[in-house]
């Protein structure tokens, strides 16, 4: 990898508008909508009194494949996305355009044959009044591009969940066609679509979409937490261990101190922890 090439780049802002069909189609994809008699999740797929899930962020303004530029020279057929943070400012909205920045905040160099991690960030704001919406904080495991120097300073280490210590368990089952209502969000890579593409990365069928986990996991946190108030879920980090194949069922396992919840996230049917690392925070 290119380090200098990367810490230097500039990205561009990126304007963007949200519609309520994006802020509906969203929540759909993540779980929402299984009783729509429900009123909680009524509020999430309705558009009357309509409501954005937090973790809507991670494809708000998305930039797109911006780790594969050339001049960066990663290996992207050897990166795995690694974790995933969001910090919500002020509820997101159900519409109106809003305006990203992008930036790399660390790089941390493993050695040669070790890897590399990126940590890539986005700020979130109301394209008309600039107010802050969230803050993004993605990181990229370069598993082919380790010696390539350090940058920056990352964030704190995720704490591991200890799974004796849940108090609480919640279980979602994901749809057999939630992958396919999830690339509409923007992230159409074939490997969760296409049978072929998902056999030549080496898995025996499509697999979901790591932030779609992860989104099924916020709505399910808010569904059990926020009093029917989504907004009341304003940040939520993990790490990704092991992906979820479509129609399998995700076991939230966790503990609640204070206004922080810890936790992990396993698929039932093969007993694999797919989110570990977890912690959230309910204003």
């Amino acid at each position: 990898m290119n380090l200098d090439a990367l810490v230097s780049h500039q990205f561009a802002r990126k304007t963007t508008r949200l519609t309520t069909r994006d802020t509906i189609l969203y929540a759909l994809s993540v779980g929402a909508g299984r009783d729509p008699y429900c009123d909680y999740d009524l509020r999430l797929v309705y558009e009357r009194e309509l409501q954005a899930l937090p973790t809507m962020a991670a494809v708000l303004a998305h930039p797109g494949m911006w780790i594969a530029e050339p001049a960066f020279g990663v290996n992207v057929t050897k990166l795995v996305h690694g974790e995933q943070r969001i910090e919500i400012r002020h509820p997101l909205p159900v519409r109106g355009d809003v305006t990203a920045r992008y930036a790399i905040r660390a790089v941390v160099d493993k050695g040669t044959g070790k890897g590399a991690l990126v940590y890539f960030e986005k700020h979130v704001t109301d394209a008309a009044t600039e107010r802050p919406l969230c803050s993004v904080l993605q990181m990229l495991f370069l598993r082919d591009d380790g010696g390539c120097g350090s940058y920056g300073e990352p964030p704190e280490s995720l704490v591991a969940f200890e799974p004796g210590a849940a108090s609480f368990v919640h279980e979602l089952q994901t749809l057999p066609s939630a992958a396919l209502l999830y690339r509409l969000n923007g992230d159409l890579n074939p490997l969760h679509v296409d049978p072929d593409a998902a056999r030549a990365a080496g898995f025996e069928r499509p697999i979901l979409h790591g932030l779609c986990t992860y989104g099924a996991v916020g709505y399910l946190l808010t569904r059990a937490f926020c009093d029917g108030d989504a907004s009341r879920l304003v940040s939520l980090d993990t790490r990704f261990t092991a992906p979820v194949y479509p129609g399998e069922t995700i076991r939230l396992e966790g503990n609640v101190d204070g206004d922080r919840l810890h936790f992990r996230a396993l698929v039932t049917e093969r007993n694999q922890v797919v989110l570990s690392h977890g912690s959230a925070r309910i204003n």
